[in-house]
Protein backbone atom coordinates (compact mmCIF):
# COMPACT_ATOMS: atom_id res chain seq x y z
CA UNK A 1 0.00 0.00 0.00
CA UNK A 2 2.42 3.03 -0.92
CA UNK A 3 0.55 6.64 -1.95
CA UNK A 4 -0.53 9.01 -0.12
CA UNK A 5 1.61 9.27 2.97
CA UNK A 6 -0.92 10.61 5.78
CA UNK A 7 -3.62 8.22 4.84
CA UNK A 8 -1.10 5.25 4.81
CA UNK A 9 -0.23 6.18 7.97
CA UNK A 10 -3.70 6.68 9.50
CA UNK A 11 -4.94 3.48 7.71
CA UNK A 12 -1.43 1.63 9.50
CA UNK A 13 -2.76 2.99 12.76
CA UNK A 14 -6.16 1.73 12.68
CA UNK A 15 -5.06 -1.47 11.39
CA UNK A 16 -2.51 -1.85 14.20
CA UNK A 17 -5.31 -1.03 16.87
CA UNK A 18 -8.01 -3.36 15.71
CA UNK A 19 -5.82 -6.41 15.02
CA UNK A 20 -3.15 -5.75 18.37
CA UNK A 21 -0.94 -6.32 15.27
CA UNK A 22 2.99 -6.07 15.85
CA UNK A 23 5.18 -3.39 13.51
CA UNK A 24 6.70 -6.63 11.93
CA UNK A 25 3.09 -8.08 10.46
CA UNK A 26 1.63 -4.53 9.88
CA UNK A 27 4.73 -4.71 7.65
CA UNK A 28 4.01 -7.72 5.89
CA UNK A 29 0.59 -7.44 5.58
CA UNK A 30 0.44 -3.64 3.78
CA UNK A 31 4.12 -4.78 1.87
CA UNK A 32 6.15 -2.06 3.40
CA UNK A 33 8.90 -2.30 5.47
CA UNK A 34 9.53 -2.58 9.17
CA UNK A 35 10.90 1.33 9.86
CA UNK A 36 8.33 2.86 7.48
CA UNK A 37 5.69 1.76 9.81
CA UNK A 38 7.18 2.59 12.56
CA UNK A 39 7.75 6.31 11.36
CA UNK A 40 4.33 6.53 10.26
CA UNK A 41 2.64 5.27 13.47
CA UNK A 42 5.14 7.17 16.12
CA UNK A 43 6.26 10.34 14.02
CA UNK A 44 3.41 11.10 11.18
CA UNK A 45 0.74 10.58 12.86
CA UNK A 46 1.47 12.28 15.97
CA UNK A 47 1.12 15.14 13.75
CA UNK A 48 -2.05 13.98 11.93
CA UNK A 49 -4.10 12.40 14.40
CA UNK A 50 -2.60 12.34 17.91
CA UNK A 51 -4.91 11.08 19.77
CA UNK A 52 -4.96 7.35 17.62
CA UNK A 53 -1.30 7.68 17.40
CA UNK A 54 -1.63 7.64 21.55
CA UNK A 55 -4.25 4.30 21.26
CA UNK A 56 -1.47 2.95 18.85
CA UNK A 57 1.82 3.53 21.17
CA UNK A 58 -0.62 2.09 23.70
CA UNK A 59 -0.36 -1.52 21.76
CA UNK A 60 2.79 -1.37 20.44
CA UNK A 61 4.31 -1.09 24.23
CA UNK A 62 2.45 -3.69 25.02
CA UNK A 63 3.75 -5.93 21.95
CA UNK A 64 7.50 -4.51 22.99
CA UNK A 65 7.01 -5.95 26.66
CA UNK A 66 5.87 -9.04 25.47
CA UNK A 67 8.96 -9.52 22.35
CA UNK A 68 10.95 -11.40 25.25
CA UNK A 69 8.44 -14.39 25.78
CA UNK A 70 7.53 -14.87 22.42
CA UNK A 71 10.67 -15.19 21.44
CA UNK A 72 11.45 -17.50 23.77
CA UNK A 73 8.32 -19.75 23.00
CA UNK A 74 10.22 -19.73 19.06
CA UNK A 75 12.81 -20.50 20.25
CA UNK A 76 11.44 -23.80 21.76
CA UNK A 77 9.59 -24.28 19.09
CA UNK A 78 12.48 -24.96 17.10
CA UNK A 79 13.99 -27.23 18.96
CA UNK A 80 11.56 -29.03 19.53
CA UNK A 81 11.50 -30.00 16.01
CA UNK A 82 14.84 -31.29 15.90
CA UNK A 83 14.16 -33.47 19.00
CA UNK A 84 11.41 -34.93 17.59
Amino acid sequence: MKGIVEERAVVLGEYIIENKATVRSAAKKFGISKSTVHKDVAQRLKKIDPQLQKKVQVVLDYNKSQRHIRGGIATKMKYKKFDG
